[in-house]
């Protein structure tokens, strides 16, 4: 493509004085700033040598240096030079920024300039900016090999053959036997667990499932354990229990309390959902817990001890540190690979302390229980041999509506064949007992949805109250056996033991990694799920960034009202769609909705609820939004007919794509309020569309800000009349609300605008061309291309208008990274791939195009794109000309639409020359990293992980992360390769229980950032540590993408509109490696009104300090854990700050200060109160 032709620089630009004056006085203050800079460098320095000199009781009199004054001495030294590094960084970074500012300092305000080197040069915006990152804060990712562990999830998949050996009566196992005179001793403890697993939406939508069934569980529940104070019971799903709670009187309630105090009634895990452990990300993991415990804790009293997680189909080490932080004390966990069961029964390894990868001390330790069996029924249950243990099962009593399938009925319990039927049930008991380490086993009696008929309540406890009774009063069977809730039983291992409950028991192995990919029998592997339905996994990810936005906005709107007196007028209802929208997100989390595993009629329930609350927190942040940038709070009006501002994007229904609201300009100007969500400043280009080309943007102060005006398209070749996209360049504050004047401007200067050309490659389609813009149509050209920013200049294949490689400009290196779509087929023969399952007829075919793709090109000052249209999809790339986060990496979105294919899946693949091996990362809920390997015993679908937020694949010179958007399958086949499933059509079940295919496919986008790095120093990567970390560029573009800014045009008023003034929320920095995860106001003692204190959540992300530092376009300093909240908040005081556990159930140690200290990857959470 030729080059753009620059605009012309002439005068103009918005400001009063002279330009050689403004250029003058820039220069005077780029020297000031300069030589101010230079003053402080050499001052800490200075404060630096005085520091390492000046400590007492280290002077030694004579020139004798005993050895041990030696080693301090060198100690000294090294500290000096750690601390001569840090500062050399930052005077470093300075310089640069200076330099910067001093070679723009001749550029006129808001205009651009255009280089001959092919690039635009943005004028400056006048901000320092540096990185200054703690050579302490480097050590936790550099140093933190973690305390080994006896079991490394790793090196098990290293040694297993994974053969599937027929076990006999344990078909995925091994005979268990065993000396009948074991217990003679030491009597065997069996603690039988009553509990119903109850999915809120799979085959039946929530309210479905529980006017059918839920409500009969929970009446039933309450008399029947009245009976009888020896029976009890498990519930886990809290969204259940709320919503027949608010169906009961007060009675019932009373009772309810009452056998849950007693300990007949046991809450495990106390989630709003029994959460997903692949999709869901940690942001909505921790607030369904928090919604869950919080409910808990205000209308029963009592508080989790134990997590039970029976149905998540594999299971992450995120879940286990989240269970941990809310001072959990025990977990189970149930779907894991076969071949690991059987592996850990065989070595009694099936309880283990579980580990975080990264702790270096034990502190994240947690008891966990894996259950041996496939399954979590009662056939699968009570010992090795499910046709024995199925006729245990007294609800497959002859005449009832299941049976078993082994061909073998139950026995109701009589006198008569009582002896036999103990004995015969003790066995499988005493071998179950064999799996493990203490002489106490565990024994569950459910499965879904039980207990919702009082005859089955009968039918279980009768007849096992009948074999307790016979079994207990035997004491030559040295068994004793009774009813027990998940907690009862781990207390009796830990009395067992000799160690008090949560410590590790003698001889117990520590274990670390997670447990994906899960396979239940054969190569079924469940990687199928890790993309099914991937237009909902997008909406919930757009749902929590939303409801993130409108916690943190309505918290502070809320306290600045009360404190300017103005709560009365402020619209406190807001509180209750904030509490359905935690709860929508937190159903979704459930492990048969983000998933994609549930029949069509509740996908559509979900995405109805998940729709209704994103309009609904729309209005929240509109609302605070309102209150917060008005200059005079007194003239704040909430109408709620009548929004002060618009969302500049709408969705129609539950099942479509946003789409921009156009603003429309006619003789006024229009005002739009922009929020940045992210707790660190931020220099992005904003894009709103607009009725006229002919637009001046201005900041709050009457600055004009540089601008690009670009064509709309409503298809690949014809422009749309009269409306325009409309981009601008703003530097927005931390967590801030920014106000920005559009108005029509003939002749304006500040705004270029783009040009197109187009690639038909001998297509027969006619081209619109509408004035304003250029269009280059290129009839059959398959030249190779390019766009380019300051950092780097990326190709495109002539052919296909797929990316080909990146050449970075500063190190005139070129790095091949190649984009290629896939088809993956499924097999032709027996099982065949569905919602959960992956079962691919081999490796993916490339997908071939016909007709030929059309390529768009769009140049532009402050971007450019390439968007490359084929049958199935069109791809978008884009390259913002920004210095900083938003220029380092590719900005690349992916909309997909195969409805008219039969049993395919799609893929994005990219191969690069990384020579990354059979090694690749993949993150664990957006929390973690988790080193992968490729593994060629494994079949294909086995090498497929969930991908929350971001996969990686380096070598010893360059990292080349895939940031996502929303969750997806991720794998690395082959050396260099990175392959992302993005959608997937498949038209029939895959026989586990759904009963449907996945044929309800939507137009979806898929959403992503590539951001290619460099190492900085050559080292061999240590990529057999079983720990990774991104850098801190990698965290912050992980929150661009994840994190849109927020546009709200201000909606056109028949007067003129009261003064609104952009507003900084924060008065100091936030450390940039601390991420505010959320700032939620609690609930009062009043349903749904808010309280005076609010949660807020903070995380202090580990980071590799071994890749090269970029600035990031924004002041960021690391802290060593130390963060201030005493002044954080601009124009309210921090009265109070409690440490508490994650949920917010138990208060940990007060701090007498406000200045709270977390270690590297922690999770805090602390009660704060404002005034």
């Amino acid at each position: 493509m030729p080059p753009l032709k620059p605009p012309l620089r002439s005068g103009g630009g918005g400001g009063a004085a002279a330009p050689g004056t403004r250029r003058m006085k820039l220069k005077k203050q780029v020297t000031v700033c300069g030589g101010a800079i230079f003053c402080v460098a050499v001052f800490s320095l200075y404060l630096m040598l005085d520091r390492v000199q000046h400590e007492p009781g280290r002077r030694q009199s004579g020139v004798s240096f005993p050895r041990s004054q030696i080693s301090v001495l060198q100690n000294r030294i090294e500290q000096l030079e750690q601390l001569l590094e840090e500062n050399h960084q930052i005077i470093s970074h300075i310089k640069d920024s200076v330099l910067e500012l001093t070679e723009n300092a001749d550029s006129l305000p808001g205009l651009l300039a255009y280089q001959t080197n092919g690039s635009w040069v943005l004028p400056t915006d006048n901000h320092l900016t540096f990185l200054s990152v703690s050579p302490q804060d480097c050590q936790f990712a550099l140093g933190n090999k973690g305390q080994k562990t006896d079991l490394q999830m790793l090196d098990v998949y290293s040694v297993l053959k994974f053969d599937n050996v027929d076990g006999g009566v344990w078909k995925q196992g091994f005979e268990i036997t065993y000396d009948e005179h074991e217990w003679d001793n030491e009597a065997l403890q069996v603690y039988v667990v009553p509990h119903s697993h109850n999915d809120p939406g799979w085959i039946k939508t929530f309210d479905k499932y529980y006017q059918d069934q839920t409500q009969h569980i929970l009446n039933n529940m309450v008399l029947k354990l009245q009976e009888d104070q020896k029976r009890r019971f498990i519930w886990a799903e809290i969204s259940f229990f709320s919503k027949w709670w608010d169906n009961i009187d007060t009675q019932k309630r009373a009772a309810v309390r009452r056998l849950a105090v007693d300990g007949q009634l046991e809450f495990v895990t106390g989630g709003w959902v029994m959460t997903d452990e692949a999709n869901s990300h940690y942001f909505a993991m921790i607030d369904q817990l928090i919604e869950g415990h919080q409910w808990l804790e205000k209308n029963i009293g009592v508080i989790p001890k134990s997590g039970w997680a029976i149905d998540p189909f594999g299971h992450s080490s995120t879940m286990t540190y989240l269970l941990k932080r809310s001072n959990l004390t025990n977990m189970l966990i149930q779907r894991v690979h076969y071949s690991i069961k059987k592996h850990f029964a065989a070595t009694k390894n099936l309880e283990f302390m579980w580990r975080q990868t990264w702790d270096t001390d034990s502190s994240t330790d947690i008891f966990c229980q894996l259950m041996p069996f496939y399954s979590y029924d009662v056939p699968h249950t009570c010992g090795p041999d499910p046709k024995i243990c199925c006729q245990f099962d007294f609800r497959r009593l002859p005449g009832g509506r299941i049976s078993c399938p082994w061909k073998v009925p139950p026995k109701a319990i009589t006198s008569v064949n009582i002896e036999e039927r103990a004995n015969l049930l003790l066995d499988q008991y005493r071998k179950k007992s064999k799996l493990y380490q203490s002489k106490v086993v565990l024994i569950p009696l459910g499965d879904d949805f039980r207990y919702d008929k009082a005859l089955e309540w009968d039918q279980q406890f009768q007849n096992y109250e009948r074999l307790f009774d016979y079994m207990n009063s035997h004491p030559e069977l040295h068994v004793q056996v009774q009813f027990g809730t998940l907690s009862e039983y781990f207390d009796a291992v830990y009395k067992k033991n000799g160690v008090s409950p949560g410590s590790k028991p003698p001889s117990y192995p520590v274990l670390s990694g997670d447990f994906f990919t899960y396979a239940d029998r054969e190569d079924h592997y469940w990687s199928g799920y890790f993309t099914s339905r991937p237009f909902y996994k997008n909406l919930d990810r757009v749902l929590e960034s939303h409801l993130r936005a409108a916690e943190i906005l309505y918290s502070l709107a809320l306290n600045h009202a009360r404190r300017s007196g103005a709560d009365s007028k402020y619209p406190v209802s807001d509180y209750s769609s904030l509490t359905e929208a935690r709860r929508n997100i937190g159903l979704f989390q459930h492990h048969d909705a983000i998933t994609g595993t549930s029949k069509e009629v509740v996908v559509v329930d979900y995405g109805v609820r998940l729709f209704h609350s994103l309009m609904n927190l729309k209005r929240v942040i509109i609302n605070a939004a309102h209150f917060l940038v008005l200059q005079d709070k007194n003239n704040y009006r909430y109408d709620q007919s009548s929004l002060f501002l618009q969302p500049d994007d709408r969705r129609q229904n539950h099942d479509t794509l946003a789409e921009k609201v156009v603003i429309k300009l006619e003789s006024l100007s229009r005002y739009v309020v922009v929020f940045n969500p992210i707790e660190q400043e931020r220099l992005c280009v904003i894009s709103v569309l607009a009725s006229s080309s002919r637009i001046r943007v201005m900041t709050n102060d009457g600055s004009n800000l540089p601008t690009q005006i670009s064509a709309v398209w409503k298809s690949p070749t014809d422009m749309v009349t009269d409306i325009y996209q409309i981009s601008f360049v703003a530097r927005l504050s931390a967590l801030g609300l920014a106000v920005f004047q559009l108005s029509e401007m003939f002749n304006n200067r500040a705004s270029v605008k783009s040009n197109v050309a187009i690639y038909l490659r001998n297509r027969d389609v006619t081209v619109s061309k509408k004035e304003p813009f250029s269009v280059k149509i290129l009839e059959s050209s398959t030249d190779d291309f390019f766009i380019e920013n300051q950092h780097m200049q990326v190709w495109f294949n002539g052919v296909t208008g797929l990316m080909e490689n990146i050449k970075r400009k500063d190190v005139q290196q070129e790095q091949k990274v190649r984009m290629e779509f896939m088809w993956y087929g499924t097999r032709s023969f027996k099982d065949k791939s569905g919602a959960y399952l992956f079962l691919p007829d081999g490796e993916a075919k490339a997908y071939i195009s016909k007709p030929a793709p059309i390529t768009r090109i769009t140049k532009g000052p402050l971007f450019s794109e390439v968007v490359s249209f084929y049958q199935h999809f069109h791809q978008i790339v884009r390259l913002y000309n920004l210095p900083g986060v938003e220029g380092l990496s590719l900005d690349v979105s992916i909309v997909v639409d195969i409805h008219d294919q039969i049993n395919r899946e799609l893929a994005m693949r990219l191969s690069t020359d990384i020579e990354s091996g059979d090694t690749f990362f993949t993150d664990l809920n957006g929390f973690q990293i988790q080193p992968r390997k490729y593994f060629q015993k494994l079949p294909l679908q086995a090498n497929f992980y969930p991908m929350p937020a971001m996969a990686y694949i380096q070598d010893n010179r360059s990292r080349l992360t895939l940031h996502t958007a929303q969750s997806l399958g991720v794998s690395s086949l082959h050396s260099g390769q990175l392959e992302v499933i993005l959608d997937r059509r498949l038209m029939q079940d895959d026989n586990r229980g759904l009963g449907q295919g996945l044929k309800d496919n939507k137009l979806t986008c898929n959403r992503f950032r590539i951001l290619l790095e460099r190492r900085a120093t050559s080292d061999e990567v240590q990529d057999s540590r079983p720990v990774s970390f991104p850098s801190l560029l990698s965290h912050v573009t992980s929150m661009h993408v994840n994190h849109d800014v927020l546009a709200m045009p201000v909606t056109p008023q028949p007067q003129n509109i009261p003064p609104i003034r952009t507003w900084h929320p924060l008065s100091t920095t936030v450390p940039c490696d601390f991420h505010i995860l959320n700032m939620r106001t609690l609930q009062s003692e009043v349903v749904s009104a808010p309280g005076l204190e609010m949660a807020l959540i903070l995380h202090r992300k580990g980071f590799d300090c071994g890749l090269e530092a970029r600035n990031l376009g924004f002041n960021c300093t690391t802290t060593q854990g130390k963060f201030s909240l005493g002044g954080l908040f601009q124009g309210l005081d921090v009265r109070s700050v409690q440490p508490m556990s994650l949920s917010l159930l138990y208060p940990t140690e007060p701090y007498n200060s406000s200045l709270v200290s977390l270690r590297p990857m922690e999770i805090s959470t602390f009660r704060i109160r404002m005034v």
